[in-house]
């Protein structure tokens, strides 16, 4: 063996195991010795199948001072994770083949985790050039299409699944455009500005009926949805009503779990993000977490002066790539999550809703992806030991009660902090 683990426990298992490694593959579960090229003791930690993050940012090419995939991958080891899912909206986008090649090149080239890229909307006969080279999927940012547009790219995703070998999923940021415009053209004739007038500005009620929209849109064409940074509780209801006729599924931010749009009153701009903070009764929250949810950290960077230009100016997003472990956690040590549903919601429902068949999953033949977290350690979030560009995050300080202690991608150690 390449690499042997041990001192390993599983969930639900009794006693230790050890865990051998070929060739990037899990070979071997025992708990007898197994003999190999190096050992690594993970201390009686417990080991989960690498965590998976479908929704980052990484700002490559284009837009590289707030991030790139350099850092942005070692951030993302540096939180447990060892693949994600990168978004189109770089500069260039990542909506025309040459743009998803150069990208592809990119993280390539630069990425010290796995990597997948969901590819942008644009013209059918582009889209189809784009296929060849195998986005997990497309994204539509729907606060940014009308109504008729909106209705024009779902007709040729559904026809790009009939005649390419697109599996049809589809992934939304749901906000509706009409109503954003409306609400924040108001709130912006006010005298006096706060941040939490942002919150105002695109209300639940946006995200609501983007989110009607696209289950509707998606059904007639016959794609799968996946609804990014799901945020209301009425657009959950919804989400969780379709499920009865249709293939769809949805993933949940920390920001919008923990947080409501109070938080403005605290940070300011600083977590300025779209869709924002809710009020406590619109809001998503802990208790929401079941078998059937995907967090998203939806890693978003920015520069401080980017996030600091006052209530509309200001740049959306939070980076949550190194947070979002540690506060999970500390809601399992609180008892307002179930452990057992950690390796759900963090690697085995994304790896199955993107059909990384290899992953999600600790057996003979996956892939060798490991996160090792230890339930004991506290300590408090401190951005200075962050990788990201990052320099700012509302969960600074936040104390926390376990924590990702080491990352293994393709049985090579990422991040060591045992």
């Amino acid at each position: 063996m390449d690499l042997v683990i041990k001192n390993c426990k599983l969930l639900n298992e009794n006693g230790e195991y050890f865990i051998g490694v070929e060739n990037g593959i899990i070979k071997e579960i025992s708990k007898t010795p197994i003999k190999g090229e190096k050992t690594i003791d993970i201390k009686s930690n417990i080991i989960l199948p690498g965590f998976i993050d479908p929704h980052v940012h990484f700002r490559d090419p284009g837009l590289t001072h707030k991030e790139d995939f350099k850092s942005g991958s070692e951030s993302a080891a540096n939180g447990g994770f060892t693949t994600v899912i990168d978004m189109p909206n770089t500069l260039p986008k990542t909506n025309t083949y040459k743009a998803f090649k150069e990208k592809l090149a990119i993280g390539k080239k630069k990425s010290i985790v796995n990597f997948e890229l969901q590819a942008g909307v644009n013209s059918y006969d582009e889209m189809k050039k784009i296929q060849s080279l195998k986005p997990i999927a497309y994204k539509i940012f729907m606060d940014l299409e009308s109504d008729e547009e909106l209705e024009q790219i779902f007709k040729d995703l559904g026809k790009l699944k009939k005649e390419t070998d697109y599996n049809g999923l589809v992934c939304t940021h749901c906000e509706n455009q009409e109503i954003v415009n409306k609400s924040s053209e108001k709130l912006k004739e006010k005298e006096n500005q706060n941040p939490i007038d942002y919150s105002y500005g695109r209300p639940s009620i946006s995200e609501d009926v983007s989110v009607k929209q696209a289950i509707e849109l998606s059904d007639e064409n016959n794609l799968s949805l996946h609804i990014c940074h799901l945020s209301s509780i009425k657009s959950l209801l919804q989400v969780q009503n379709a499920r009865k006729f249709m293939d769809i599924s949805w993933e949940f931010t920390p920001h919008h779990l923990l947080l409501t749009n109070d938080a403005y009153d605290v940070y300011g701009t600083l977590v300025k993000t779209n869709p924002p903070l809710r009020t406590k009764e619109e809001s998503i929250n802990i208790n929401n977490i079941d078998e059937n949810t995907i967090i998203g950290t939806d890693h978003a960077p920015h520069t401080l002066e980017e996030k600091t230009q006052g209530t509309w100016n200001s740049s959306p997003g939070i980076p949550n790539l190194e947070t979002v472990v540690p506060l999970l956690l500390t809601e399992v040590n609180k008892g307002n999550i179930d452990l057992n549903l950690i390796p759900n919601i963090l690697s085995k429902n994304a790896a199955e809703r993107f059909q990384l068949k290899n992953k999600g999953e600790i057996a003979i033949g996956k892939d060798a992806d490991f996160t090792i977290i230890d339930l004991k350690k506290e300590g408090k979030i401190n951005i200075d030991s962050f990788r990201t560009k990052a320099e700012y995050s509302p969960f600074d300080k936040y104390p926390y009660k376990g924590k990702q202690v080491m990352t293994i991608v393709s049985g090579k150690i990422v991040m060591d902090d045992l």
